[in-house]
């Protein structure tokens, strides 16, 4: 295993951070105080945010 990503890689990983700051960004205070209460960090909460949205995608209110 490398530890050097190739330029596929850090697109992907680049498009990857830039989805789940725009998912925060449109919740709710509410929402996102909900989700640090329930994850306990906000990286912690955009994870399990961006893994629901493979699964069922949300909207935003």
């Amino acid at each position: 295993m490398t530890d050097e990503f190739s330029e596929a890689q850090a697109g992907v990983l680049i498009g990857t951070a830039e989805k789940m700051i725009e998912i925060w960004n449109r919740l709710s205070p509410e929402k996102q105080a909900a989700l640090l209460a329930r994850f306990g960090t906000q990286e912690n909460a955009l994870a399990a945010l961006v893994t629901t949205q493979l699964v069922a995608p949300i909207k935003a209110e």
